[in-house]
């Protein structure tokens, strides 16, 4: 926990740079902006003005053409070109903490698996029997595909650090204070090998939903910055300008939900299988087959509002958050404080 905490640190510290390096690019375009205002055109020739370099960082995209655009005669029109340059997408390249964060995060994972190992093999099974265990491999896998995503992304959503890291801490952290418990026996009904099928696939399914609930979140907050782009209102300057766009935000959240939604969907069938055999009954209407059901539900139809009623933008958003939120629920609520057959919290 004390590694993910100084990789969560390192990626604050990247969000802070990314909002001065947007703050200073904006900057530096609206006094160009207002410099050409003030320079009168030569007649029969257009005046325009060039985008200003700056260190590290340079105005680009659409949003980021006010500042490029050419020169306004008047004054109303010369501020509304200060204030779509004060949220100009900004290009952001490697920073130095931004890489110490990618570097803990791996050293953290590296010793979340060494954790996990060890607690499967003090308890002589696989490591996810009560809340505590399930806590600790779902953080690890949570990490994992943040990593795997690092990888085969071509996108760079290292961006997602800050939000990933203090998932994790949130969660282990609540699972260490609250969750802890030793090493008990099985009980007779997860004594099969469908417990090892069944929540490894439900964990893997958390990381990818955990995934597309971060960038769900990001992509809010990028909505209404163009937003309120798109108006000609004032922008804060923060770290959203070096980030992707909103729309795209959204497609990658829809790519990673549809994987969680894939796996959840055989999560939910492999519990259906191994009731039968544990209890003879494929359902039965306990609190916990009915919370993975209302979680499925979810989540088909956010895909499904998605791909064929249009649902974009801030209301597909919201159904990817809602999702998580079930989840979570599921995992703490339903765990703690309803009885059923599934009342495996060990607590």
């Amino acid at each position: 926990m004390a590694v993910y905490a100084i990789a969560f640190i390192a990626y604050a510290i990247d969000l802070a740079r990314r909002s001065a390096v947007a703050a200073s690019a904006a900057d530096a375009a609206a006094a160009a902006s207002l410099a050409s205002s003030a320079t009168p055109a030569t007649v029969g020739a257009p005046a325009t003005v060039g985008a200003p370099a700056t260190a590290g960082a340079r105005v680009s995209g659409a949003s980021g053409a006010g500042a490029a655009a050419g020169a306004p005669s008047k004054g109303g029109r010369a501020a509304a070109s200060v204030a779509r340059a004060g949220g100009a997408s900004v290009a952001y390249g490697r920073s130095p903490s931004l890489r110490v964060g990618v570097a803990m995060t791996v050293l953290a994972w590296a010793l979340h698996l060494a954790a996990d190992i060890t607690r499967g093999l003090a308890a002589g099974r696989v490591p996810w029997a009560n809340m505590y265990e399930f806590a600790l491999t779902g953080t690890l896998i949570i990490t994992s595909v943040y990593l795997l995503v690092l990888v085969v992304s071509k996108h760079d959503l290292r961006f997602l650090g800050t939000f990933i890291t203090g998932l994790v801490l949130v969660l282990l952290g609540i699972a260490t204070v609250n969750f802890y418990v030793s090493v008990v026996p099985l009980p007779p009904a997860l004594q099969s090998a469908w417990l090892v099928i069944h929540v490894f696939v439900a964990t893997s399914a958390v990381g990818f939903l955990a995934l597309g609930f971060a960038l769900s979140v990001v992509q809010l907050m990028q909505s209404r910055r163009e937003t309120m782009l798109a108006t000609a209102k004032q922008v804060r300057r923060s770290f959203l300008a070096t980030l992707p766009d909103s729309a795209t935000l959204e497609n990658l959240a829809y790519r990673v939900t549809i994987i969680g939604f894939i796996l959840w969907t055989f999560t939910l069938m492999a519990g259906a299988i191994w009731a039968e055999a544990a209890w003879g009954r494929y359902w039965g209407w306990d609190t916990k087959e009915v919370w993975t059901f209302i979680i499925w539900v979810v989540y088909a139809g956010y895909i499904h509002a998605r791909a064929t009623r249009g649902w974009r933008g801030s209301r597909s958003a919201w159904l990817a958050i809602i999702g998580f939120s079930t989840v979570m629920f599921n995992f703490t609520v339903v765990n703690l404080f309803f009885k059923g057959l599934h009342a495996y919290s060990g607590l």
